[in-house]
C-alpha cells in the first residue's frame, strides 16, 4: 500500500488510487486501457511517477519556504511538454508546488549572447514585403515578385496611391507591409534553457530522494515486466 519512498519515508498509495479512480470516472474513461491489462499497469506506473514528482516538489517548496498558491490547471504547449517529458509536464500542469519549484530552480537561467547570436545565424530569414494593391475590380495583398515585371517596376516608381498602366495591367500601390525575417529569439531560448535545467535538476533530485517500489517502477524501466520496448 505504498506509492514510494521520499527521503526514506513511505508515501501512502491512497493518492494513486484516487487519481486512477478520477481518470476511470472522467470524460476520457473510454480511451483508457482495459483494467488488468499490461497497458493499464503501465498507466498506473505513469500516474505514480506524476504523483511522486508532485510529492517531491511539495517537499522542496516547503524546505525553501516557497509561496505555493492553490493548484489551477495550466496547459503547456506541445514543445514545452515534449522537452519536459510527459510525466514532468503532467505534474507541472496540475501542481502549484511543481510550478513554484520550477520558477525557483530556473529563475537565474538565461541564454548567453553567444547562444542567441548562433541561433540567429542558423535561423534568420530575409525580410519580406507584401503590397496592398488596388485593381480595377477590387483590392488584394500580393508579393511583388509574383507580379508582372513591367507592372511591378511601374508601381515602384509611382507615388503611393497613383494608378499606373503597364501593358494590359492597371493597378495602384496603396501600402507596403514589411515582415521582419526573424523575431527576437531570446524569450524562446530562455524558456527552452529553463526547461532543460529543470529536467536536469529534477532527475538528480529523483535519483537521490525517491525510492520506487515493485509494481510502480518507472514505465520506461526496461527491467519491469510490462515494458515492451526493450532493445
Amino acid at each position: 500500500m505504498t506509492l514510494g519512498l521520499l527521503d526514506g519515508r513511505p508515501i501512502p498509495r491512497t493518492a494513486l488510487d484516487r487519481r486512477l479512480a478520477a481518470l476511470r470516472n472522467g470524460p476520457r474513461a473510454t480511451a483508457l486501457p482495459q483494467p488488468g491489462s499490461s497497458e493499464a499497469r503501465q498507466l498506473t506506473r505513469w500516474v505514480a511517477q506524476v504523483l511522486l514528482t508532485e510529492a517531491l516538489c511539495e517537499a522542496v517548496a516547503a524546505e525553501r519556504n516557497l509561496p505555493v498558491g492553490p493548484s489551477t490547471p495550466t496547459h503547456l504547449d506541445q514543445q514545452a511538454a515534449v522537452e519536459l517529458g510527459s510525466i514532468t509536464a503532467a505534474a507541472y500542469e496540475g501542481s502549484a508546488a511543481v510550478q513554484a519549484v520550477y520558477d525557483a530552480v530556473t529563475a537565474d537561467i538565461e541564454p548567453s549572447l553567444a547562444e542567441i547570436a548562433h541561433y540567429r545565424t542558423m535561423t534568420t530569414r530575409p525580410t519580406t514585403e507584401r503590397w496592398h494593391l488596388a485593381l480595377p475590380d477590387g483590392e488584394l495583398e500580393a508579393d511583388p515578385d509574383t507580379l508582372p515585371t513591367a507592372l511591378a517596376e511601374a508601381l515602384r516608381t509611382a507615388p503611393e496611391g497613383e494608378w499606373v498602366t503597364a501593358g494590359p495591367w492597371k493597378a495602384a500601390l496603396l501600402a507596403i507591409h514589411t515582415t521582419p525575417g526573424s523575431d527576437d529569439p531570446t524569450a524562446a531560448l530562455r524558456d527552452a534553457a529553463r526547461r532543460a535545467e529543470f529536467v536536469r535538476w529534477l532527475d538528480h533530485e529523483r535519483a537521490h530522494r525517491l525510492t520506487l517500489v515493485e509494481g510502480l517502477e518507472h514505465p520506461g524501466d526496461p527491467a519491469q515486466p510490462d515494458n515492451h520496448h526493450r532493445h
